[in-house]
């Protein structure tokens, strides 16, 4: 029989009753440095509470009933056969991508700024002995069809490397791929011969803008329909302290399993994350309040182009604001510092990543840091004093 804690008895009884509602608890993050900044949640009374009826069983041996169910039920929000819990997304994209291509000679197209090629270690070449190749987006926001075919290599020219899979992000930078041109780009791949990846990190707030849930989980199955692989991390604007999810079909969620093994990724009592995710999911997803985030966000936004006269370097869809600093003549570290000063602890280059867990009291703080900033800017540049604050902004890497 698998051990289960009986309620009442769970040694983590005492933290959990000592746990305040995350609306009450302090905010200290609102931005980090790349890739994330949305994973300043902390874990929640519900999740947990959780933890008071997990399965203690042995994921490596298939014993972990919580995770079993939890995989299963996460495959059928996608509209997939299987799932596959992972530690990370990291992991999770490189299990993903492992398992989709053969041997030598092959290349992975993607984004130029996606968190495949640029923020994983160079884990992709170490794990498939692929080459990479990115492509910058012709309208400055999502690849689009016509992007791919320029880079993409379908013949038998033995002078190029094959492109074998494409992995695409959703979001990248707070910006949404449509889903029509992700089922064209699917389209085109699939008559190729290429497989299909998603980085779907942040693919909960893809989504989220769609009016009812009943919309979110249908468009969620659309956007999967089009991959063969597909991760979704827990741990970014979800709010669980660990994890993502693969989905696929049965015969590669084996494979995934296999190779997960083989690099250390096997977990014990892997119940007492999946339970957490699970209760996540429920507490923020299902619940709708990321659409809430991404509320926040245009706030943000409309107040610094509106109130502050700022720039923006991209269009806020979803929870991520990109302040164009260099355009208000604000330095990086003059933000950071009068952020900190207010109690608010920003990374500067300004991407503001708001996440469920950031409170309005927090937000309108950052309006009021915004505000002071762009004032004393101004009054430099009236001044005579051009530059911004003598600091250099780190913008653009």
């Amino acid at each position: 029989m698998v051990p289960v804690f009986p309620i009442g008895k769970n040694p983590l009884q005492s933290l959990i009753s000592g746990v305040s509602r995350p609306d009450k608890s302090p905010i200290r993050h609102l931005t980090d440095t790349p890739p994330t900044g949305d994973t300043f949640t902390t874990p929640t009374k519900a999740q947990l509470q959780a933890l008071q009826a997990v399965s203690l069983g042995d994921d490596v041996y298939n014993e972990s009933h919580t995770t079993i169910a939890f995989e299963k039920r996460m495959a059928e929000l996608f509209g997939k056969e299987a799932g596959i819990f992972v530690v990370s997304g990291t992991m999770g994209n490189q299990l993903s991508i492992r398992v989709l291509l053969a041997q030598p000679p092959h290349a992975v197209l993607c984004d130029h700024r996606g968190h495949l090629i640029n923020y994983e270690a160079g884990g992709l070449g170490l794990m498939t002995q692929a080459m990479t190749q990115s492509v910058i987006p012709s309208n400055g926001k999502y690849l689009i069809l016509e992007d791919i075919k320029k880079v993409a290599v379908i013949s038998d020219d033995i002078h190029a490397c094959p492109t074998k899979v494409i992995s695409l992000e959703n979001t990248l930078g707070g910006v949404v791929m449509p889903l029509e041109e992700v089922q064209r780009v699917g389209k085109w791949a699939r008559e190729n011969g290429m497989h299909m990846h998603l980085d779907g990190a942040r693919i909960w707030n893809a989504v989220s803008n769609y009016e009812t849930m009943e919309e979110q989980l249908e468009k969620m199955k659309a956007y999967a329909k089009e991959f063969d692989t597909l991760t979704a991390c827990f741990s970014k604007g979800i709010g669980a302290p660990v994890g993502s999810i693969i989905v696929s079909s049965q015969s590669i969620i084996n494979r995934v399993r296999h190779f997960r093994k083989a690099i250390g990724g096997g977990i014990r009592q892997a119940g007492v994350l999946t339970v957490m995710a699970n209760a996540a999911i429920e507490e923020v997803f299902l619940a709708g309040k990321l659409r809430e985030t991404h509320e926040k966000a245009r706030r943000i936004a409309e107040f610094w182009v509106k109130e502050c006269g700022g720039k923006l370097e991209h269009e806020v869809e979803t929870n991520m604001v990109w302040l164009d600093l260099n355009h208000a003549h604000i330095g990086d570290k003059e933000f950071e510092e009068e952020a900190f000063k207010d109690g608010i602890k920003v990374l500067g280059w300004g991407r503001i990543v708001v996440h469920w867990q950031i409170s309005d009291n927090a937000v309108k703080r950052l309006l009021k840091v915004l505000s002071g900033l762009k004032k004393r800017a101004d009054m430099r540049i009236a001044a005579g004093e051009h530059g911004n604050g003598g600091i250099e902004s780190g913008y653009g890497r």
